[in-house]
């Protein structure tokens, strides 16, 4: 029996690792904390809320002193690491929250677990976004220099940078993993394809940059949940795991595939300006994870988005209480509807 403490564990992945989590580790206890921010919501996480197993601390990760408590109080021997400011079209406007949260944040977490000495696991949850822009062809490994192209994708790589230092200086048995694009249930909706699904069930325009040409590499959340369950038990202390869906998409095609779904028409997509610093392409190579702990894709991204489609059908309470709450404002200055 082991307890693991999950940073974020409100959001859209951690909430989903922590379901996961508890299903099939049922003797684990979870500790989520979380300071429950705009994108930390608790519904997420309401069919666990009365396991014995399940414990939510609210709190900021910059809290050094409340981190340190909560690692010693609860026994915690592995954290796992998701709590983020991760919205790129926020770190333009706004990139003071993410040099805080995601480089202070994750510094205040390293230093309490280096201090705790139980800790034997620590679990930093990255980004493909590290890397900067591919051109036509290659993909992001393990090895590919960083080449951050925003403020978030800067601040997670320094937060890269620092939880690889201490693995190098202090001999902490830290992991980090680099994902590809997450869609799927609970997904806030800022992010496109969450967003373009509740647009079209509106009957708004769906806003996209530029051309809609660029690509990126799709995953859907419980595969991702999946691999970094693996790489916390089964991973190489010191190493990185890129993690990856093998499902590359231009924006625009994910835009009609959601439209085609939801029987809607394509004239509902409005091309707007495109976004400072929009990185053109990426895309993950996974051979290492696969090869290595044994981990590959279970949904194809037909299978999964049909899956996510029907649980925003599904759950339409969900989303539109985050839509007509504090997020309304943010969604009506930012694409003008």
């Amino acid at each position: 029996m082991a307890t693991i403490m999950v940073t974020g564990g409100a959001g859209f992945i951690g909430s989903n690792f922590i379901l996961r989590y508890l299903g099939e580790h049922p003797d684990d206890t979870v500790v989520n904390y979380d300071a429950l921010t705009y994108a930390g919501n608790l519904e997420n996480l309401a069919a666990v809320k009365d396991d014995p197993h399940y414990r939510f601390v609210k709190g900021d990760i910059c809290d050094g002193q409340l981190v340190s408590r909560t690692l010693a109080e609860n026994d915690v021997s592995m954290i796992v690491h998701f709590a983020a400011e991760s919205h790129v079209d926020r770190s333009i406007t706004g990139p003071d929250a993410f040099i805080k949260t995601n480089i202070e944040g994750t510094f205040r977490l390293l230093e309490a677990a280096r201090a705790n000495k139980k800790i034997e696991r620590f679990l930093h949850v990255s980004t493909d976004e590290v890397y900067g822009s591919l051109g036509a062809t290659g993909y992001f490994t393990e090895e590919t220099p960083f080449a951050p192209n925003s403020p978030y994708s800067a601040s997670k790589a320094s937060s890269d940078m620092l939880v690889r230092s201490y693995f190098h200086t202090y001999h902490m048995p830290v992991l980090t993993t680099n994902c590809s694009n997450n869609y799927g249930p609970y997904h806030f909706p800022e992010k496109l394809i969450p967003l373009m699904i509740i647009n079209a069930l509106s009957n708004k325009k769906l806003p996209v940059y530029g051309d809609g040409k660029n690509v990126r590499d799709w995953l859907y959340v419980r595969d991702h949940c999946t691999a970094i369950d693996i790489v916390l038990h089964k991973g190489t202390p010191g190493e990185t795991y890129n993690i990856g869906g093998n499902n590359e998409k231009m924006n625009i095609d994910i835009v009609k595939t959601v439209l085609k779904l939801l029987g809607k028409s394509e004239d509902l997509i409005e091309y707007v300006k495109d976004r400072p610093g929009h990185d053109r392409r990426y895309a993950i190579d996974a051979s290492k994870i696969q090869r290595t702990l044994g981990w590959s894709p279970a949904y194809t991204f037909e299978r999964g988005i049909k899956e996510t489609v029907d649980w925003y059908l599904a759950n339409r309470a969900w989303w539109e209480k985050i839509i007509s709450g504090d997020y309304r404002r943010y969604y009506e200055t930012q694409y003008k509807q």
